[in-house]
Parts: structure tokens; C-alpha cells; sequence
């Protein structure tokens, strides 16, 4: 069968067209981007400007045309942090729905972790054990561990690069070099949160595999010298700390300008660069893991494997 996978989050809203049955892997048909930033939408008083919601609704619409062109069976929609936290989102959903006719599904950070968890797990199979993921959203940071296909922990942090970016290095934004003071207060603002979630991932076990997802970290792994998405999504790749603590030296003495120049660097997010590698690294010392595992599937997947799954059968 032929699905839809339309993601709303903080940066993009993106669609995934994939060919899959169930006990198959979904093969990718169709990709297309709308760059909304809708988190940069949410003003002081928690809501989704006008502005935003009319910029929702248009790649909404245009989704499901495109969807609809590529002959979807099935349109799977959902939103994540940017709406999830508009004091309006619920309301903005409605009137997306009423608009449109799609009924976007509003998850937790605890059910992103769970399905991008699913993911790799898929990916890596039986045989990576014990496994801990780590997702760098634009809103969020999510964290699992377990040993089967749904994590024993799951968690769900507000450490985005994009939401980073925003409250630390506004510098960045708009072009410039991030702040060495915002730079230290960020390191300090994540290490306190890593606290606690890394006690509780403690207590899992040790993993076997840690592995990472999605766009933040594959951009540092290829930053850092990990093969070019040219290259195949078969083609292993990884993220050392080492690595990753001098990356984190070089971006922050450089424009995010002359980042987005750089292979392997979107210019859409260069600025979120430099939060980005710093909420990595926090991660990654706060749970002693020296290098990581990068994982091409991630969310979508997790919901299209998650959709075959209540199928039933092929």
C-alpha cells in the first residue's frame, strides 16, 4: 500500500510518500518541504500568530494535493512541539481540519521518543541489544532506552536546537557569531537538565548501541567527517564526542552565515548549528557515551512501522 506520512514540526512540515506492506521495508516514493519555522511563530504569550496558522494551512493543503497526486491510500498527519506548546494549537488544528479535511495528531515528547525509538530498532534489528536513541529536534530533545520495541524509558526534553538558539544565541538568527556568554549559559542550562534524565536512563543498563536520528545529527556527523548523504543510506556512519567538543569549538567562532556554506550544512538551519552541537555534546557526556551510531530512520518511520504493524497482516 502506498502511505503519507505529513510531519508539522518546529522548522518544516514534511512529507513522506512511501510504498510498504506490512513485514516489509517502506520504500520511499516521494519527499517534499515546507519551511514554516512555526516555533519562531509563537509569540511571548504562548500563541500561534495569525501568520503562522495561515502559513500552516498552506503546506497543509499543498500536502495533501501532493499526497493525493501520488495516490495515498492513507494519510498519516501529525504535529509536534511548536503546536503541542501553543496555549491556540488545539484551536489552530480545528480550523486546519475544517480547512483541509486532515486531522493532524497531536504527540507528546514521550510518544516521539517512542516511535523514533521503534525506528531504530527496526533499523539495527535484534542484534544491537540493549539500545539508547538520542533525536536533536527544533523543539525538543527525546531519549530511550530498552532492550525490546518499546523503550523501558522514554523522555522528552525541551532542549531543541531551534528553541536553543532562540532563547541563548539570538545572535546566530540573524546571522552572526553565537555569544561565548550565551554559548556557557547553554552548556550550563543543558547539563542541568541531563541530570536527572540521565539517572533515570542509568538505570536501564548499560547500552550494547546508542545511536542518534534526524537532521541535528546527521549534520554534525557530516560536519565531522561522516560520508555525504550522497553517499547512501546504507552507508555506516557515526559521531564521535571527541569529534563533536571540537566542532563545537569551531562553530563558535565562525557566522552562521559562513556555515550554511559549508558541505553537508543546510542554510535553512545553519544557525541552529552551534546550539545544536552544544546540546549534543551535553548529551552525550551527561550519559557516558563516546560515540554514536547515526540512524537514517527516525520519527516517519516510526509511525509508518507502527501503522503496518496494526494492519494485521500483509
Amino acid at each position: 500500500m502506498r502511505l503519507g506520512v505529513l510531519d508539522v514540526g518546529s522548522n518544516t512540515v514534511h512529507l513522506l510518500v512511501v510504498d510498504a506492506h506490512r513485514g516489509a521495508h517502506p520504500t520511499p516514493m516521494h519527499d517534499d518541504r515546507w519551511l514554516l519555522r512555526l516555533a519562531e511563530h509563537v509569540g511571548e504569550d504562548n500563541q500561534l500568530s495569525k501568520a503562522g496558522e495561515k502559513a500552516l494551512l498552506k503546506a497543509v493543503q499543498e500536502a495533501c494535493d501532493q499526497a493525493e497526486k501520488q495516490g495515498c491510500e492513507e494519510l498519516l498527519a501529525m504535529v509536534t512541539s511548536a503546536i503541542r506548546e501553543a496555549t491556540n494549537g488545539l484551536e489552530v488544528l480545528d480550523r486546519v481540519r475544517d480547512r483541509t479535511g486532515v486531522e493532524l495528531q497531536v504527540l507528546s515528547g514521550e510518544d516521539e521518543a517512542r516511535l523514533t525509538f521503534l525506528a531504530v530498532r527496526r533499523w539495527f534489528g535484534w542484534s544491537a541489544g540493549q539500545l539508547l536513541v538520542l533525536d536533536i529536534g527544533g523543539g525538543s530533545l527525546e531519549l530511550a532506552a530498552g532492550i525490546d520495541e518499546d523503550p523501558d524509558v522514554a523522555l522528552s526534553l525541551p532542549l531543541g536546537a531551534g528553541r536553543m538558539t532562540r532563547r541563548f544565541l539570538p545572535e546566530a538568527r540573524d546571522g552572526g557569531r553565537p555569544d561565548l556568554a550565551g554559548l556557557s549559559k547553554l552548556r550550563a542550562h543543558a547539563d542541568e537538565l541531563l541530570a536527572p534524565a540521565a539517572k533515570r536512563l542509568r538505570k536501564v543498563g548499560a547500552p550494547d548501541l546508542v545511536a542518534a536520528t534526524s537532521k541535528t545529527f546527521r549534520t554534525l556527523a557530516r560536519l565531522t567527517g561522516a560520508a555525504p548523504y550522497s553517499a547512501g543510506i546504507w552507508t555506516a556512519r557515526q559521531l564521535q564526542l571527541e569529534s563533536l567538543e571540537q566542532l563545537v569549538g569551531f562553530v563558535s567562532r565562525i557566522e552562521s552565515g559562513a556555515l550554511g556554506e559549508l558541505q553537508g550544512v543546510s542554510v535553512d538551519r545553519a544557525h541552529q548549528v552551534p546550539a545544536g552541537a552544544v546540546v549534543a555534546a551535553a548529551t552525550m557526556r551527561a550519559l557516558d557515551v563516546r560515540c554514536v551510531r547515526i540512524c537514517p530512520w527516525a520519527l516517519r518511520e516510526g509511525v509508518i512501522l507502527r501503522r503496518l504493524d496494526s494492519l494485521g497482516g500483509a
